[in-house]
């Protein structure tokens, strides 16, 4: 007899144990990855197209390593179709939440309507959806691309301040319809629209890659003879683009000044050279706070509807200072 009732209650106490791993109101106790209680995070990321991204994908791999959240990554390629194709993989595994870096602006509303009707909380990371309906994902963690552009603008508009001339400016856009492509160039318009002398004479898409700027740029100066200025979207533009100006026979940075944005290592090194006159950054390192951001949405805590990145703007000298110790 007294075997028997060790035997009821060390079944009890097995239950109790099982019901407090698998109980509770956590998205990864509700179903969520099949159940258990380690978070599970479905992450849609545009590509590797550039050193930025590549770095970004390493952040958020470590960084949900280091937050013991399992990881589900899908690499869209650069196509927004694959991007959806990757979000409705994640709605049928049932994560606890889903992050993703959109590769354009437009076009979510449908598939966002899915994780919300199935109850899995979206994080929009370093680019935004034009989407009206706000309801659709809990928060956006990343730059403000309109101000990086604004930054671009005003260095510009200070360095020429004195000058009574035309300055002829060329564009290397980011991947069209993208959201840093369209608030990069928005934000550097507003700021040199005061001017009438700043003229932007060509503008056309990189896509964010470093072939593509060179490409784009050797176009540019075959077709324009008086370039004073190259603003590019990103560091890999730039970077791609120094190899035209380059093989033209001409000195970047003194013949042609260049702006870029986000401070990749090997822009801060060509900015160390004198070869980019001025960089805005767009820090890739927002794994720690997405990581911070989905623990609470999957808690049902409240967040921001808006997380803005906290980032600087380097010149020459800056960047030779923080040169060595550059993580991405």
């Amino acid at each position: 007899m007294p075997r028997r009732i060790s035997a009821i209650a060390l079944a009890g106490v097995i239950a109790m144990t099982l019901s407090a791993c698998g109980g509770g109101s956590t998205g990864a106790d509700a179903g969520g990855s099949g159940g258990g209680d380690k978070l599970v995070m479905g992450f849609s990321q545009v590509g590797a197209e550039s050193g930025w991204r590549t770095a970004n994908t390493k952040s958020v791999q470590d960084s949900a390593k280091t937050a013991g959240i399992e990881l589900k990554f899908s690499d869209a390629q650069q196509k927004q179709e694959n991007q959806i194709k990757a979000i409705r993989s994640f709605i049928q595994q049932k994560v606890d939440v889903i992050a993703f870096s959109p590769v354009v602006e437009s076009g979510w509303d449908t598939v966002l309507k899915e994780a919300q009707n199935a109850k899995i909380p979206v994080v929009l990371t370093d680019r935004a959806v034009d989407s009206k309906d706000t309801s659709l994902y809990k928060t956006f963690l990343g730059s403000d691309f309109i101000e990086e552009g604004k930054k671009a603008g005003q260095w510009l508009v200070d360095q020429y301040k004195d000058e009574t001339g035309d300055v002829n400016i060329v564009e290397l856009q980011g991947t069209t319809g993208s959201a840093p492509a369209n608030d990069r160039k928005a934000g550097f318009g507003e700021v040199i629209a005061a001017d009438p002398k700043f003229k932007i004479i060509a503008s056309q898409t990189g896509d964010f890659t470093r072939a593509k700027g060179k490409e784009v740029m050797e176009a540019f100066l075959k077709s324009n003879s008086d370039i004073d200025v190259l603003f590019a979207h990103n560091d890999d533009m730039g970077l791609g683009a120094i190899e035209a100006i380059e093989g033209a026979g001409k000195v970047p940075g003194k013949d042609i000044k260049i702006i870029t944005i986000d401070a990749v290592k090997d822009g801060m090194q060509a900015l160390a050279d004198g070869k980019i006159n001025y960089i805005v950054e767009c820090s890739p390192l927002l794994g720690p706070q997405l990581m911070d951001l989905a623990k609470k949405v999957v808690a049902g805590e409240a967040v921001p509807q808006r997380v803005v990145t906290e980032e600087t703007t380097f010149t020459q000298e800056k960047a030779k200072e923080v040169l060595s110790s550059r993580q991405y």
